[in-house]
C-alpha cells in the first residue's frame, strides 16, 4: 500500500486545479499536494492518480511519490474561504497527496526541449492509459531539476466510467497532444515499454488502491473484483497497442517546413522596422538571440 501520512496543517488552496487542490503538512514533516476525496470529480479521479502515477514511476517517468494523507474535517476551519471549508468538511478520512515539487516550472514548449525519444515515451503511456489531458493549453508537465515531471492524471481512465462499453483496442486521439511537436518515437517507445506492463505489475499497482475508494462500485461485488476489471482492461489494452499506436506524427524536416511557413506568412504583414526582430518559430528560450538589438 501508498505510504499513510496525517496532514497536521492545511496551508493553503491551489487553484489551479478545477478539482481544488490544497497545500498541507504531514506528520512526516513532508508537503504534500493533497487532492480530496470530497471534490466534485469524485474518488475516481484519486484511483486514476494512483494507477496512472504508479504504472508511470514502475516505467520509470518522473512522477512524484503518492501517500495517502487522512485528513480531520476541522483542519480547515480558519479557512476564509467557504467553497474550501465544504471541501474539507466532505473530504474527512483517506485522500491523495504527492510530493509538492517545490521550484518546479510549468512546462512550456516553447522554452524546453525534449527529445523525440522522452516526447515518444511519454505519448505512448498516455495513449496507454488514454489520457486526454496532456495538450498544448495544459501540459500537465513540470519541469524540476532539469528534467519534465508527468503529473495529474486525474482524466485518464475513461473507461471506468462507463464498464464494460469501451474497446480496449480504442485508437487514441493525439492531435493536441503536448509533445507531438517534438517528433515521439512512439516505436520504439512502444518496443521498450510494452513487455514490462504485466498482469503482474498492474497486479501490484492496482493494490495500492485503498478500499474505501473501490466499494460499492456499480456492478462489482467488492473492491478486488474492481481491481482485476482495471487489471484486465489495460493488459488487454497494452497487447492492443499495435491497434492504438499514435504514428502520425510529423516528422522533423515537416515540423521544419511548418515553422518556416509560419515565419514567412508573419514577415510578409511587417513593417520594415519590425522585419529586423528575430524570428522565434520554434525555438526555446535558450535559443532565442536578441544580440541584434545590442546595438
Amino acid at each position: 500500500m501508498l505510504k499513510e501520512v496525517t496532514a497536521t496543517r492545511y496551508i493553503t488552496p491551489l487553484r489551479e486545479g478545477g478539482s481544488l487542490p490544497g497545500l498541507v503538512e504531514a506528520d512526516d514533516f513532508g508537503t504534500y499536494v493533497i487532492k480530496f476525496r470530497g471534490a466534485g470529480q469524485g474518488r475516481k479521479t484519486l484511483v486514476a492518480e494512483v494507477v496512472c502515477g504508479e504504472l508511470a514511476r514502475r516505467l520509470g517517468f518522473r512522477t512524484p511519490r503518492l501517500v495517502t494523507v487522512d485528513l480531520d474535517p476541522d483542519l480547515g476551519l480558519g479557512e476564509p474561504d467557504q467553497q474550501v471549508q465544504e471541501l474539507l468538511k466532505s473530504s474527512g478520512g483517506t485522500n491523495l497527496g504527492m510530493d509538492f515539487l517545490s521550484g518546479a516550472l510549468g512546462f512550456d514548449p516553447l522554452a524546453f526541449p525534449v527529445s523525440p525519444e522522452e516526447a515518444g515515451r511519454i505519448v505512448w503511456f498516455d495513449a496507454l492509459v488514454n489520457n486526454v489531458d496532456r495538450s498544448w493549453r495544459n501540459p500537465n508537465l513540470l519541469m524540476w531539476r532539469g528534467a519534465p515531471w508527468l503529473i495529474d492524471h486525474g482524466a485518464a481512465l475513461v473507461f471506468h466510467h462507463r464498464w464494460g462499453t469501451t474497446d480496449p483496442a480504442k485508437a487514441y486521439d493525439f492531435r493536441h497532444h503536448a509533445l507531438g511537436h517534438y517528433g515521439p518515437d512512439v516505436r520504439a517507445a512502444d518496443a521498450e515499454l510494452r513487455p514490462k506492463v504485466t498482469e503482474e505489475l498492474l497486479r501490484a499497482i492496482t493494490a495500492e488502491v485503498p478500499d474505501a475508494w473501490l466499494a460499492d462500485e456499480p456492478g462489482f461485488g467488492t473492491p478486488e473484483e474492481v481491481r482485476r476489471a482495471y487489471v484486465e482492461f489495460l493488459h488487454a489494452r497494452v497487447r492492443a497497442s499495435e491497434a492504438w499506436l499514435p504514428t502520425d506524427f510529423p516528422s522533423r524536416a515537416e515540423l521544419a517546413a511548418e515553422n518556416a511557413r509560419r515565419a514567412a506568412k508573419t514577415q510578409q504583414g511587417r513593417p520594415d522596422w519590425l522585419k529586423r526582430v528575430p524570428d522565434l518559430h520554434g525555438k526555446p528560450a535558450a535559443e532565442q538571440d536578441w544580440s541584434v538589438h545590442l546595438g
